[in-house]
Order: C-alpha cells, then sequence, then structure tokens
C-alpha cells in the first residue's frame, strides 16, 4: 500500500538494522506496551515471530524505503481485545525522529481504508496507554472515538499494570 509520502510493505529480516535503531530507544516501545530491543539479532526474532505475519506493515519513506516503524491489523482473535472475526484491532509504532510529521495518521488511514473496503470489517478498534498522548492525538487525528477504560490491566510483554483507554470507529464514521 502507498500514501502521499510512504509505501507499507511486509516486514522482512533485511529490516533488523532499521527496527533495532528505533526499537532500542526507551521513549518508544515501553509507552507502547513493548520492551527495548536489546541488539539486532533481538530485533530480527522479533521480526520472524511478530512481525512478519498477514496484516502487520512496515512504515516505511517512499524516498528510501527503508522501515522507519510499524501499522498493522489484527483480525478478530489475533487481537488483543476479545472481538469478533468481521473486527479488527489497529496498533502502530514510529521511530522518535519521526514524531510530529503526520505519518502515522496517514499510514493508520490508508489501512483503514483497505480495512473497510477491501476486507469488508464492521469496525475497528484502537488502544492507547495512559500517559501516550501522542497515541491518544492519532486515534482522534484519524476519527476514532473513545469507546471505554480498562483499569488495571496485566500487560504481560512489561509485566507491569496499566490502564488502557480503547477507541473504536465504524465504516460509516470513517466516511
Amino acid at each position: 500500500m502507498e500514501t502521499e509520502r510512504l509505501i507499507l510493505r511486509p516486514w522482512t529480516e533485511e529490516d533488523a538494522e532499521s527496527l533495532y535503531e528505533y526499537a532500542i530507544d526507551p521513549e518508544v516501545g515501553p509507552i507502547a506496551g513493548w520492551p527495548v530491543h536489546t541488539s539486532v539479532e533481538n530485533s530480527r526474532e522479533i521480526i520472524r515471530d511478530v512481525l512478519a505475519v498477514p496484516g502487520t506493515y512496515a512504515v516505511c519513506l517512499k524516498s528510501d524505503n527503508r522501515a522507519i516503524g510499524s501499522v498493522g491489523l489484527l483480525i478478530g482473535e489475533r487481537s488483543n481485545m476479545e472481538i469478533p472475526s468481521d473486527e479488527a484491532e489497529i496498533g502502530y509504532w514510529i521511530g522518535k525522529s519521526f514524531w510530529g510529521q503526520g505519518l502515522i495518521p496517514e499510514a493508520v488511514r490508508v489501512l483503514m481504508r483497505y480495512a473497510f473496503e477491501t476486507l469488508g470489517m464492521k469496525k475497528l478498534w484502537c488502544g492507547y496507554f495512559d500517559g501516550n498522548v501522542k497515541s491518544k492525538r492519532v486515534q482522534e487525528k484519524c476519527g476514532f472515538i473513545y469507546h471505554h477504560t480498562n483499569k488495571d490491566k496485566l500487560w504481560p510483554l512489561m509485566g507491569d499494570i496499566r490502564t488502557e483507554h480503547i477507541t473504536c470507529i465504524t465504516p460509516e464514521e470513517f466516511q
């Protein structure tokens, strides 16, 4: 998939160095719910085990096709939420040096269009943890509407307890 400035493409193991460059930053992963990467090999394992799946895309600038972030659709039971098979959760992150440029909202919007128009999803869900105002802002820019809050949620990837705010959008609201 392409946008004005981006290419969304499948992750490959060749993206490990680029992923590590951004995933080593403690301001990127932990606030999104995943630990800082510890090595290029750790990033390669994450690509193999987590990112290189259908529906998850490397976010790349058209200028160099280098992975600078990720956006993905977790459909039905693949989601972190209990949702039916005709609904999906959207997750995303981008390297800190690209914050504030509107790149993730651009990537999320094209994925939303694909989810609704091509896959026929009935609803899209998104969440952000307390304090992640940048993620909240992405969801607002993309039209997601607050649905509910989960307090005291155990987040196994980080081994901590969090408050998560959940938003959603339907195809009609997306139009």
